[in-house]
């Protein structure tokens, strides 16, 4: 399936993602390149590639100049022409591909893609086609190892120097009263694997948020990129053992040089040794040694992130709505629950009991 249209200047392809060919892989990596943004596996082709298998409607709008890309944008298509970015609800990265230079009118990008709107909620800082139409601009921390794990733990110490010592101190203590504890980076377990979905289900549940591996495509792109042997995409599963038993894990995509924070979970028989705190030190000291650079926490806030972090990346929600039915059907279906959202991030007090309260609910549910 292709389609054309144009934009001025330029030659537009409407692909489905199998569709794209080595040289645009070649070519969208050489773009991401160029602009010096992050090498954020969620942008990456393969990222784009692999929902396309879980989710038909996954488009790629090539923008061409002279028959060579100079863009590209990954997207969801929906009823009405409504877009969503490409993983809408698990991407941490969104936004276009774009060779830098290259101008872009938002609206009339949609309008040759089909699209009535397009949404986002983990839109890339730089991304100047779409982030005047952003209606929250968010934190999303990081942690920079690129000068080594020793060089991150000293900074550590000097700012949080309980925090360290105390993490270290719940790691020994684990050891002593459950078992030996090991630690694999890079685990090829399907043990593992499902008992950390499991734990992150029960999560989702327990503070009253939608479980995301009760769907299916989900689920399923979690296994097709811990399949992945992409260097520039490929899901890592982490996992911490203590007498051989698994307590702690995360499934996270990496690059060569940035991991992405994805699915982190413990198993709460285990919480008063904080399993997980003590897997995310010794994923740093690993990813350091592999030769990552960034550790990308994700937006949202968590008082771990705020402990361990480094410095603050800035992300965007909202969308890019035109004067079309099928935008006004987005705009009354989305932008209430959003203006309600961020009055409530905006007051911490009144976050904490909403909080609260979902969790509350979580529990009755769970009987």
């Amino acid at each position: 399936m292709t389609q054309e249209a144009e934009l001025p200047g330029k030659r537009v392809l409407v692909l489905r993602p199998e569709e794209l060919g080595p040289n645009d892989t070649k070519m969208w990596r050489e773009i991401r390149t160029e602009s010096g943004a992050p090498a954020n596996p969620f942008l990456d082709p393969v990222f784009t590639t692999a929902v396309g298998r879980v989710r038909p409607r996954a488009r790629v709008a090539v923008l061409q100049d002279d028959g060579s890309p100079v863009g590209f944008f990954p997207y969801e298509a929906g009823v009405l022409g409504r877009g969503r970015a490409i993983g809408l609800g698990v991407s941490d990265s969104q936004g276009a591909v774009l060779r830098p230079g290259v101008r872009l009118d938002a609206r009339r990008l949609l309008r040759v893609c089909g699209l009535s709107s397009w949404e986002f909620d983990n839109l890339e800082a730089g991304q100047e086609a779409f982030v005047p139409h952003a209606a929250e601009e968010l934190a999303s921390p990081v942690v920079d190892i690129g000068a080594g794990f020793e060089a991150y733990a000293r900074r550590l110490r000097a700012r949080s120097p309980g925090f360290l010592r105390q993490t270290l101190a719940k790691e020994r203590k684990l050891a002593r009263q459950v078992g030996e504890v090991r630690f694999v980076y890079d685990a090829r377990d399907p043990g593992a694997l499902r008992a950390l979905m499991e734990w992150k289900s029960a999560q989702y549940r327990r503070t009253g948020r939608r479980d995301r591996f009760s769907q299916e495509w989900i689920t399923r792109l979690v296994g097709l990129l811990g399949r992945s042997e992409e260097p520039e995409c490929r899901g890592v599963l982490s996992v911490l053992y203590a007498a051989d038993r698994p307590v702690a894990a995360h499934f996270g995509l990496r690059s060569r040089t940035v991991l992405s924070w994805w699915f982190p979970a413990y198993d709460r028989a285990y919480a008063k040794y904080s399993p997980g705190l003590v897997l995310q030190l010794k994923m740093l000291e690993a990813a350091a040694a592999d030769a990552v650079e960034m550790l990308d926490l994700g937006s949202g806030p968590a008082r771990y992130k705020e402990s361990l972090k480094t410095r603050d990346l800035r992300v965007y929600e909202g969308a890019v709505v035109r004067a079309v039915p099928g935008g006004a059907v987005h705009w009354l279906g989305r932008e209430p629950a959003r203006a309600a959202r961020r009055f409530v991030r905006s007051r911490p007090g009144l976050a904490a009991a909403a909080a609260r309260t979902l969790e509350e609910a979580g529990r009755l549910r769970g009987g």
